[in-house]
């Protein structure tokens, strides 16, 4: 039977000093920490030479070069293992720096007297490259289980109105709701390590929903991921590891939005961070008698990486002729500049009324309505000559348990569709993995809109979403036969 190495390594990645947090259509400028940053690895390999590392960040989110660039980095330094066999996820927060230059969007463009994208990224890869190496040389024979656990955390942040309309965080209040767009998913899906005496060393926390309770504050933050990781070197030691990982999530949030944030925190700010952490840690102990039961030191291990292509969502000539009409007529009543100054305004507005729970811009501004026309009109000029977004897919089997990746804010429905399908005893979804694709809609969002919905938010679409969905599931099949 194939023994299995299992090597941990965390590491802090938080930067000095002020910093532009990513993940809005607007600047926030660090003002202090919340909650530290960090990188977690976990890298296995089996006797019969199959390899895996992955790697969990305390991101918004990057694009592929940037793990390509990590990659080259370690084949120098730890040329026994195969660096394919390498990849990356984020949590999503949207408290940490980006690690991506921003190009062609002159709103968003680097500002003064904070740390340069550059600077982090050249000092978080370094710190990624000590991480792995680490988590490499610290492999030691040990074992693994997993099982599935409860908390409620995630919830669709897509609210929809009788006029066949949603919109992501839309007023639940307004008597032309009729209920939210899609389902939830209070799976935690855990994949424990153990060393040779049986004792606890890490898990994967895997569930469907990005960590991002602090997202419209102005503080670093690794929001409820990092919570949890606190909260369970407590419970277990400091040298127990948890490596976060954001299932099928792109539709949901850590808020619930047909309560209306009555009889509970309202999941915007720091006591919402608590109480998620909480619930995971809850989760974890009441997981880990049955996760001891199902203790395997010789399982099953397969890797296969292959890169595969799906189609880019396409704008019709109709939707062009709109988008071009529409982008007119709003240029014409207030041109681009000028709208983002007034969006600016009203998101600072917003933010001074105490009450008021996030977010504070509107995506239904005069500003992101200009946004929205304008990519339609680039996308129809561009889809014939790049027809299709190719990606990288992992499929990992460990026991009974396979884990499989994808570059998108995928949306829930995909994820249910995987997970009802698969052959494998227990399915770990890993989304933003290897790149940033965009949002991943389902059928329902297209045909609804409104942000997360939109051509702008996502390079494929659910035509696309249909093809990840069997070709996940046909590589899936191809290890377990």
């Amino acid at each position: 039977m194939s023994k299995i190495l299992i090597g941990w390594s965390e590491i802090d990645t938080t930067p000095e000093g002020k910093v532009d947090l990513s993940g809005q259509y607007y600047h926030r400028i660090s003002k202090g920490i919340h909650s530290r940053l960090s990188a977690t690895v976990l890298a296995l390999e089996s006797n019969a030479g199959e390899q895996a590392v992955m790697v969990s960040l305390d991101l918004a989110g990057f694009r592929a070069d940037f793990q390509e660039e990590l990659r080259a980095m370690l084949r120098q330094n730890l040329p026994e293992l195969d660096v394919s066999r390498v990849f990356l996820n984020v949590i999503h927060t949207h408290n940490s720096p980006a690690v991506d230059p921003i190009t062609g969007i002159g709103w968003l463009a680097e500002l003064p007297g904070v740390l340069p994208v550059a600077v982090y990224r050249s000092f978080l890869l370094e710190k990624l490259r000590i991480a792995v190496i680490a988590a490499w040389r610290n492999r030691k024979p040990g074992a693994i289980s997993n099982t599935l656990g409860f908390a409620r955390v995630g919830h669709c942040r897509r609210a929809v109105y009788a006029d066949g309309t949603a919109e992501m965080y839309g007023n639940t209040a307004r008597k032309d709701f009729i209920g939210m767009e899609g389902g939830e998913d209070s799976g935690v899906d855990m994949f424990f390590t153990f060393d040779e005496k049986s004792k606890p060393t890490g898990v994967i926390l895997n569930l469907a929903c990005p960590s991002q309770v602090m997202e419209s504050t102005y503080k670093i933050s690794s929001d409820f991921m990092g919570e949890a990781r606190q909260l369970l070197k407590k419970r277990f030691g400091d040298k127990f590891k948890t490596l976060g990982q954001i299932s099928a999530a792109g539709c949901q949030s850590p808020r619930d939005l047909t309560r209306n944030y009555k009889g509970e925190t309202d999941f915007w700010h720091e006591d919402g961070v608590e109480e998620i952490g909480h619930r995971l840690l809850a989760a974890v102990e009441n997981s880990l008698p049955q996760a001891r039961a199902g203790i395997d030191s010789s399982p099953i291990m397969n890797h296969s990486v292959k890169n595969i292509s799906l189609p880019r969502r396409q704008a019709s000539k109709k939707e062009f002729m709109l988008a071009r009409k529409a982008l007119e007529e709003l240029e014409a009543v207030m041109p681009e500049e000028k709208a983002y100054e007034d969006f600016c305004g009203k998101v600072k507005l917003n933010e001074k009324i105490a009450s008021r729970p996030g977010p504070y811009d509107s995506k239904l501004h005069h500003f992101v309505l200009i946004q929205n026309a304008k990519a339609v009109i680039s996308r129809y000029h561009e889809q014939d000559k790049i027809p299709e977004l190719e990606m990288e897919l992992h499929v990992l089997r460990l026991g009974d348990a396979v884990f499989v990746t994808n570059p998108f804010e995928l949306y829930l429905d995909f994820g249910h569709q995987i997970k009802a399908r698969s052959v494998a005893g227990q399915t770990f979804i890993v989304q933003l993995s290897g790149d940033t694709g965009g949002y991943l809609p389902s059928v329902r969002a297209e045909q609804l809109g409104g942000y997360g919905g939109l051509i702008i938010n996502g390079k494929v679409g659910s035509e696309g979403g249909k093809i990840l969905v069997d070709k996940t599931l046909g590589e899936i099949k191809k290890l377990w036969k």
